[in-house]
């Protein structure tokens, strides 16, 4: 980004703004406006002009004790993303969880047209009263700036015709869902399977119905209906999976399995060095009740554990057997490619690895070209009311994937 400190506020704000269009968010002019009528730098006071327009970066504004991100400003992109995904009309009642700076916030006034419509939540005190206190400056004083859980939601001021979550949710909260108006859009960086994606849903005849859904990563909302499991497989920790409680992984069974012989094969797959490959793990959530995460430290020896992302990584787990997602350089005339493959260890480990790899040529026919549909249903939705498709439950909702057509 340029680094000249004589650009203005305005120029470097037009400048981020003209990135993320060209970059394929903002497609919609009333998002593209109210960036651009926003300016960014007053609400990360904190961060230098380069940081607060620079299009790719969250600026952390609060740490827990132990330095990992409590809140944030989220990268202009994903802020980007995310309203368009909400759609946003003129006169509807928005409900934010997760009050970060203000800033989007503030956005959501402009997109509503009255910031008495907006109502946003945080769990941290200091989070609401720096919120407040920029929303104030930046003349959006009467949106309602609420302290308190958010997986309560707000429902003094329910109905909402737009639901928008900037923390990363593992279920729907019951509470939510009572508090949608019909035909209501929910924007949220959902997690299942070891991932997250910020998932657009419209609330149709009591359930949600996804019509977009993006690669997201977000500060997740902990709460005490928490599903996600995590435990180390080594004996110094540096190599960890992740898991639901729905699933059938018992950590003890893969304690030392990386110390057992590898099975490795390659799928003939390649793909560029920058080019997506996160369909392959979306995918396996729709195909495979087994996939989970694997991540491991940036220290630990690629001969111990080489997954193609060091902190993130699709794993199948069978009973003490795992294999995970991997690469290799793969140089083809002058062009340098990476063939995808996989690694496994423990009795099943063969079977693994040539599973995974077959998901992966499958997906290369159509790479990202086609994603599944996600619906959620309410927790006691019983099974004959559900779509057909890969059920995943949840503490206050039922997850359904489906390549099948939805109607609408």
């Amino acid at each position: 980004m340029d680094t000249d400190t004589t650009t203005s506020p305005e120029a470097r704000r037009a400048e981020m703004v003209a990135k993320v269009r060209k970059a394929g968010y903002a497609r919609r002019a009333e998002v593209e406006r109210v960036l651009l009528d926003t300016p960014r730098h007053e609400f990360v006071p904190e961060a230098d002009l380069d940081a607060a327009y620079n299009p790719w970066q969250a600026v952390i504004t609060h740490r827990f004790s132990d330095g990992r991100s409590l809140s944030c400003a989220s990268a202009p992109f994903v802020v980007a993303m995310m309203l368009d995904q909400l759609a946003v009309n003129p006169g509807d009642t928005v409900l934010e969880i997760g009050a970060g700076t203000g800033y989007n916030a503030s956005l959501l006034a402009r997109l509503t047209g009255r910031a008495d419509l907006v109502t946003t939540i945080d769990i941290d005190p200091d989070v609401t009263d720096q919120a407040v206190r920029n929303l104030t400056a930046a003349g959006h004083g009467d949106v309602h700036v609420v302290t308190g859980d958010g997986t309560a939601g707000h429902a003094d001021r329910a109905p909402y015709d737009r639901l928008i979550v900037t923390v990363s949710p593992w279920d729907i909260p019951d509470r939510w869902w009572r508090q949608l108006a019909p035909e209501a859009r929910l924007v949220a960086p959902l997690r299942w399977r070891g991932q997250s994606r910020g998932v657009g849903l419209r609330h149709l005849d009591g359930r949600l119905v996804s019509d977009s859904m993006h690669l997201s990563g977000f500060v997740y909302l902990v709460t005490g209906d928490e599903g996600e499991r995590g435990a180390p497989i080594t004996p110094d920790g540096t190599v960890n999976l992740h898991w639901d409680t729905d699933q059938a992984v018992d950590p003890d069974l893969l304690h030392g399995v990386l110390d057992l012989p590898r099975a490795t094969s390659w799928s003939d797959v390649t793909i560029a060095g920058d080019e997506p490959h996160d369909g392959i793990w979306l995918r396996l959530t729709v195909t495979d009740p087994r996939v989970c995460r694997i991540d491991a430290h940036p220290d630990v020896a690629p001969e111990v554990c080489d997954p193609i992302q060091r902190f993130r990584a699709p794993t199948l787990v069978d009973g003490s057997s795992l294999a995970y997602l991997t690469s290799r350089r793969r140089e083809e005339g002058d062009d340098v490619r990476w063939e995808l493959g996989a690694i496994g260890h423990g009795p099943a480990a063969a079977e693994l690895v040539e599973r995974l790899c077959a998901e992966v040529r499958d997906w290369s026919v159509e790479r990202d070209a086609r994603k599944p549909t996600l619906l959620i249903y309410p927790a006691g939705t019983p099974d004959g009311d559900l779509a057909d498709g890969t059920v995943i439950d949840k503490t206050h909702s039922r997850f359904v994937l489906t390549y099948d057509e939805v109607p609408a």
